[in-house]
């Protein structure tokens, strides 16, 4: 945890990695927008509608959240359904809730 404990360097690549991926406030929407949604799936016809971007940019918004390991996709037919990786949330949690903040 930061603030406990140094991070090794394969787990502050992992952590940056993640962050870098959440970085982006469409990708940010998207993982939240998925992690809402009703049984905590979510198609992606039913995550881009609100976003003034073209459906290619929302895609490849989703497929580096996927990279990233925030979310898992699963083709059913012709659509992709998305799903948190509750995993890997709770470890970004884990590491980044150890931090304290010192007040001036």
């Amino acid at each position: 945890m930061i603030g406990h404990e140094p991070l090794d360097h394969v787990e502050a690549v992992t952590v940056a990695s993640t962050c870098k991926a959440l970085s982006d406030p469409i990708r940010l929407r998207l993982l939240a927008l998925i992690a809402c949604h009703d049984g905590g799936e979510a198609c992606v016809c039913e995550v881009s509608s609100g976003f003034d971007v073209s459906p290619p940019t929302i895609s490849h918004h989703l497929k580096v959240l996927r990279e990233a390991g925030l979310i898992t996709a699963e083709r059913r037919g012709t659509w992709i359904y998305y799903r948190v990786e509750r995993t890997a949330l709770s470890h970004l949690a884990r590491v980044l809730g150890g931090a304290e903040v010192a007040t001036p």
